[in-house]
């Protein structure tokens, strides 16, 4: 398995980068909703999911208010459990909203993408 003969040079530099700065080189939502089961535990998971990722804040939205106000409480050791798995400073803050929280996807940021939006309507 010598890979040094592919011509791969954007995935050795993608690889160089990930090394050199831990994950946060390629934190997103995607990500961490992929691993959100690992970072937060299942039971957690279960009820919540992360919304947005923007300038280190993490936005994620509970499925009731009750486990909104839980996961408040738990803010500082999810950030912690985070950034152990992530890299130092990855993620500098959660913001949690309840499940009736209008949708934070809104401005030029917002991302394109396969969302339920119409069914609001």
């Amino acid at each position: 398995g010598d890979r040094r003969g592919d011509p791969m040079p954007l995935g050795d530099a993608l690889e160089r980068v990930i090394e050199q700065r831990g994950w946060s080189a390629d934190v997103n939502v995607h990500l961490l909703m992929g691993r959100w089961a690992e970072l937060v535990g299942p039971a957690v998971a279960e009820h919540s999911t992360p919304e947005a990722y923007t300038d280190k804040v993490l936005v994620v939205r509970t499925s009731s208010t009750a486990w909104a106000s839980q996961l408040r409480l738990m803010a500082p050791q999810l950030v912690a459990k985070m950034n152990a798995s992530l890299g130092d400073g990855t993620i500098l803050r959660v913001q949690i909203i309840g499940p009736n929280a209008p949708s934070w996807k809104h401005g030029p940021r917002s991302v394109k993408g396969r969302g339920p939006r119409d069914t609001y309507g």
